[in-house]
């Protein structure tokens, strides 16, 4: 007999085995109803309080642009990809997050989808802070940047560059290649610089170069996500290295210490090219003929390419 799981247990579930995008969904969400809860106590204790504590949030969670508010705040560059104060905001964010983590996951892999986000989410705002360093207009409006725009962004814009013919059906009918879409959401930001609509237009543009970036010179040690990545895991290495107390691994003379499901690196790199080419391939398969037209064994194939971290 089986014991039924719970909520939590189906939430824990998700997060350990969904997927970069479920989690980073599930961390937006979360953070999301952590500030709208103390939002409501707030506001339950007087108009005064709720002034005060959400003015303590915005100093905590906000991205502050001006180079004041950025140097006394500079860990609002990371807190603010991850905070959002309005509903809307986050139902907007986490749809166009769904959509296309889920498919970058397929073509690429669950760590590349997070370190895209974050470093499409740090660029965005440094370009965001550049703007209101050298633009008069910028330095003009008194604002805070919060919000997952500037990361998605560089996730769809990657997507774009690196499968710039791939359709996406909008409404489930009109089929637009992504770089179409990808082009229109860049040119609005464009068309939109210096106003003061609220929306952070310099983020959006600085994700987006982030994200073409991405996906240049993929393969190569000095590919801007690649690169990222080496460097936290060497910095990872070197405190649990540095707290640790040493490595505890025992190494064997001759080779024996090899399980049979060892790569080496170059073994695995390749591998790792050859599955990325076969992924490449059925993608132009989708894009010329359909999902429709894959057979069993390559949707099997795509599938698996998706859980893969």
């Amino acid at each position: 007999m089986y014991a039924e799981r719970t909520f939590i247990d189906d939430l824990k579930y998700q997060f350990r085995n969904g997927g970069a995008t479920m989690r980073l969904i599930m961390i937006n969400v979360a953070v999301f109803l952590v500030l709208g809860i103390i939002e409501v106590f707030a506001r339950l204790s007087g108009p005064l309080n709720e002034l005060v504590v959400m003015a303590g949030l915005r100093e905590i969670f906000a991205l502050h642009p001006d180079i004041e508010g950025f140097v006394t705040h500079p860990w609002g560059l990371v807190t603010s990809i991850f905070a959002h104060f309005s509903f809307w905001h986050i139902a907007m964010n986490m749809l166009f997050l769904y959509f296309s983590g889920q498919l970058f996951e397929q073509l690429f892999d669950r760590n590349r989808m997070m370190y895209t986000y974050i470093v499409g989410g740090l660029f965005g705002g440094l370009f965001e802070v550049l703007a209101h360093f050298v633009s008069p207009v910028m330095q003009q409006q008194s604002t805070v940047v919060v919000g997952a725009s500037g990361s998605i962004m560089a996730i769809f814009t990657a997507l774009a560059f690196y499968r710039p013919q791939l359709k996406v059906h909008l409404f489930g009918i009109l089929p637009v290649p992504l770089i179409v879409l990808a082009a229109f959401f860049i040119l609005s930001d464009l068309f939109s610089l210096g106003m003061a609509d609220g929306i952070a237009h310099f983020a959006h543009l600085g994700g987006a170069i982030l994200g073409a970036l991405s996906v240049q010179s993929l393969h190569s040690k000095n590919n801007i996500i690649t690169f990222s990545s080496s460097l936290m895991n060497t910095i990872t290495s070197f405190f649990k290295r540095l707290f640790g107390g040493g490595s505890k691994l025992k190494v064997k003379k001759g080779g024996a210490s090899r399980g049979p499901g060892f790569k080496s690196d170059e073994e695995y790199n390749q591998d790792k090219k050859k599955r990325q080419e076969k992924t490449d391939a059925i993608l132009d398969k989708i894009a010329k003929s359909g999902y429709d037209s894959l057979t069993k064994a390559e949707k099997a194939f795509l599938f698996d390419q998706s859980k893969n971290g």
